[in-house]
């Protein structure tokens, strides 16, 4: 799938939580690099951004007070691809993701089998459990008996009002988060990488949609790319990364690939639905962004941009009905 036009403008968007990972990733794209080492790149410096409960190295725990760590990463170009789940003590997943795509004859690996692997391609292992994670933890979920009640109370709250379910559950911190980038680069190749530490004080093991090819992240660089961050589960369910590229294949434009995969999730039975917000390109380097929440913002650059743009992503209520409202703080 190689280009023939080498005028293509490189282009960087993301979930809101991004910002760090821009410099890098610009630099790689403005000299001619890879949509695959930019998103990497990115995606690396989020993960060590101690600012970020949601990712890496500052990621809230799962019910045992473990961190837990997913992360996916796929070429375009090529459609391989790299994941890992529920891998403990290495703070760089997308990295190991990386490797898993160019050193195995596998895409995904989890648990101890992925922490092995890291070992053995030398990555270096670090406490993820911060004091600030530890001390939240050991207060709202210390013990088993607490977690199960709080569940429930989260499922009873949610029907009613899931803003207020997750400020009461998670004391004002994000429950489900995740980073996304999705990349361009001057020869049209696509590239997206996603990682997050999942549902904070999830059941342990549990694996979102983040490091699931087609559900948390997907790319083609013949039709787009597409990546999401919110309550995995719902992803997982309804294969939304993968279906935005296949609507595109199958015809539809990027805004109404977009607005039927978020119309899809409405469908989903499910007592803890909540907010779920896809970012996309599609092959000529069109950004866009939906979610089923009002309200929410990505992150735009093109290489001829010197900062990256705060945008609104487009919301889509239950009836496919989709507008752009002012952005919320997140």
């Amino acid at each position: 799938m190689q280009r023939e036009s080498k005028e293509n403008t490189p282009i960087l968007v993301a979930s809101h939580n991004g910002t760090p990972g821009f410099p890098a990733a610009m630099e790689i794209l403005r000299s001619g690099g890879s949509a695959l080492d930019a998103v990497e790149a990115a995606t690396r410096l989020v993960e060590d951004n101690l600012e970020d409960t949601t990712v890496g190295s500052a990621g809230l725990p799962n019910l045992l007070g473990q961190v837990e760590l997913d992360a996916l990463l796929m070429d375009g170009e090529t459609l391989a691809a790299g994941a890992v789940a529920a891998l403990q003590r290495f703070p760089n997943p997308v990295s190991v993701a990386r490797r898993v795509m160019e050193t195995l004859p596998h895409v995904l690996l989890v648990g101890e089998g992925a922490a092995r692997f890291a070992r053995e391609m030398g990555f270096a292992e670090a406490e993820l459990l911060t004091e600030e994670s530890r001390r939240i933890w050991q207060e709202r979920l210390g013990n088993t008996d607490l977690y199960y009640q709080k569940m429930r109370d989260l499922a009873a709250t949610l029907a009613e009002d899931p803003e207020i379910a997750a400020e009461a559950y998670n004391d004002g911190r994000s429950v489900t988060g995740t980073v996304n980038f999705i990349a361009r680069d001057s020869a049209g190749r696509l590239a997206v990488a996603t990682s997050t530490s999942g549902w904070a004080w999830k059941y342990p093991g549990r694996v979102g949609d983040t490091p699931i090819v087609g559900a948390g992240g997907y790319a083609d660089s013949r039709y787009g790319a597409a990546a999401c961050t919110g309550r995995g589960e719902m992803a997982l369910r309804a294969g939304t990364t993968r279906s935005i590229v296949l609507y595109m294949k199958m015809g539809l434009p990027l805004w109404n690939a977009c607005r039927e995969a978020i119309k899809d999730l409405y469908d989903l039975v499910d007592p803890y639905a909540s907010g779920m917000h896809v970012v996309a390109l599609d092959a000529a380097g069109t950004p866009a962004a939906f979610s089923n929440r009002p309200g929410i913002t990505y992150l735009v650059q093109r290489a001829d941009m010197d900062t990256p743009e705060l945008r609104p992503r487009t919301f889509v209520d239950e009836q496919g009905r989709a507008e752009v409202r002012p952005a919320l703080v997140e």
